[in-house]
């Protein structure tokens, strides 16, 4: 007997895959092409739109695919941007907090409906970011003190990108697709 809840559409699958892809790049270029590297901290810190990105997708899509477009779009980026040593660390700042956003958007099966749970979940993944960054940074650094001097950055970026992605979820959740 075949398990009804492994079953999916035939082509969902490679649906998935592909939406998940393509929010993966909106991350990477949102990163790639729109940031500022700010004079603080030891390696100056980035702010970018990909953060934005990030949440776009995470309340849209859901939990899964904003956590994997999140690791592998600003992943990728630190890769070929010249950000190698931050790979692994981004991978898992910006999975978590992808999963985070999308669970608690989707929690309930609102699927990102809620304002309020929208708002209340890219808030809450901030702590988690920047605390995987912190101590990602506590090890490249070999200290606890250098890597303070990177949260200011954190959380400009983290609001910017809250002030960004709510108001454009709000317009595509009008969309007949996000119904």
């Amino acid at each position: 007997m075949e398990n009804i809840q492994s079953y999916s559409k035939p082509g969902q699958k490679t649906f998935d895959l592909i939406i998940t892809s393509v929010l993966a790049a909106l991350i990477f270029l949102a990163t790639f092409f729109i940031n500022i590297k700010l004079p603080i901290s030891i390696n100056g810190g980035l702010v970018h739109l990909g953060t934005a990105m990030l949440f776009i997708a995470s309340i849209l899509f859901g939990p899964k695919k904003g956590a994997l477009a999140g690791a592998i779009g600003m992943g990728l980026f630190d890769i070929v941007g010249g950000w190698l040593l931050w790979a692994p660390i981004t991978i898992v700042a910006r999975g978590l907090q992808g999963f985070i956003v999308g669970k608690i958007s989707w929690a309930k099966g609102r699927k990102g409906s809620s304002l309020a749970l929208n708002i209340t979940a890219t808030i809450i993944s901030m702590p988690f970011m920047i605390a995987v960054y912190y101590f990602g940074e506590v090890i490249l650094y070999g200290n606890w003190i250098t890597p303070l001097t990177s949260i200011p950055g954190d959380i400009l970026q983290n609001v910017l990108g809250i002030i960004i992605a709510v108001p454009v979820c709000v317009a595509l959740k009008k969309v007949p697709y996000f119904k």
